[in-house]
């Protein structure tokens, strides 16, 4: 049996390498983006362009979304020239996008109107992880569509898991966005305390590396914080707009999230100050202004 055709709807940071990774196994992949750099890029891999979300709709068997925020999703989905204005009844569409459980949910009540099964599969590991396909994936969405899927976020990803129905992803993924963005922040506030008190900041890192303190972000983040390498895997601007997601879903199920939101401001004053765009390690920039102390010398 032949591999479906895979529509693949944003190709930035993420999408870029999640689309090239599935084009090495095999698939056949229908391209579309705003950005027409990267339609180009893959065109040349054996990929084939589309004009338009519709068309893509029309091509496909199964249609993937990465796309930055909730609006650009629904204008994706429920556009003049969207995927439902041309989606066949059966499709399978999966958003790996990072937005509302709201939306998710909205989008997956439209799609089944359609015919069409919607599952919400939002991922984190960055671009290191999307390059590599070992992205941990979240998946919402019917226990069929998710099997139907499996075959080839298996190409994307390495912990897959499907925690619920529609919207479950989401939810999922602002519980990750929580703990990945308040745990940068505190790994930039060890370091810069490190530093300003005189004790060798890379040392610090080192030694909590080796007790309870240790964690990805320690290691990965507090090197790229040592190294002052702030060229975006994930953009501050990006990771703010998720904290932002999991605050409104904190205030709608009734659940205090204060460290989230202390978070989440220290982000926007970032994005304010015009650093929206660097990584989100970058957040320990912040820190070392308000404590007139750096790490290293800017490089």
């Amino acid at each position: 049996m032949s591999n479906p055709i895979i529509g693949f709807i944003g190709l930035g940071i993420m999408g870029n390498p999640m689309a090239r990774n599935l084009l090495k196994a095999g698939y056949s992949l229908v391209i579309h983006n705003r950005s027409r750099a990267s339609v180009e890029e893959l065109s040349e891999e054996g990929a084939q362009a589309a004009v338009s979300a519709k068309e893509v709709a029309e091509r496909s068997e199964i249609i993937i979304t990465m796309l930055p925020d909730s609006p650009d999703v629904e204008l994706a989905y429920a556009g003049e020239q969207g995927i439902f204005s041309g989606v066949k009844s059966g499709t399978l569409l999966i958003d790996m996008s990072s937005i509302s459980p709201i939306v998710a949910r909205k989008l997956a009540a439209e799609a089944d109107k359609r015919g069409c099964d919607m599952l919400d599969a939002p991922v984190s590991g960055g671009e290191a992880g999307a390059t590599a396909a070992t992205l941990s994936i979240m998946i919402g969405g019917k226990t069929a569509a998710v099997e139907r899927a499996m075959p080839i976020v298996q190409r994307l990803g390495k912990n897959i898991v499907h925690v619920g129905d529609a919207g479950a992803g989401q939810i999922t993924k602002a519980a990750n966005q929580m703990v990945v963005g308040t745990t940068i922040a505190i790994v930039g506030e060890a370091l810069v305390l490190a530093a300003k008190a005189g004790v060798d900041p890379a040392k610090v890192r080192q030694a909590l590396l080796g007790g309870f303190a240790q964690s990805k972000i320690l290691e990965a983040h507090g090197q790229k914080m040592l190294e002052r390498n702030f060229k975006p895997g994930f953009r501050i601007r990006l990771h703010e707009k998720d904290m932002k997601i999991a605050l409104a879903a904190g205030f709608e199920y009734g659940v205090p999230l204060m460290v989230t939101g202390q978070v989440a401001q220290m982000m926007s004053a970032m994005k304010s100050m015009g650093h929206g765009d660097l990584d989100h390690s970058g957040l320990v920039k912040l820190v070392e202004e308000l404590a007139h102390a750096e790490l290293a010398p800017n490089k």
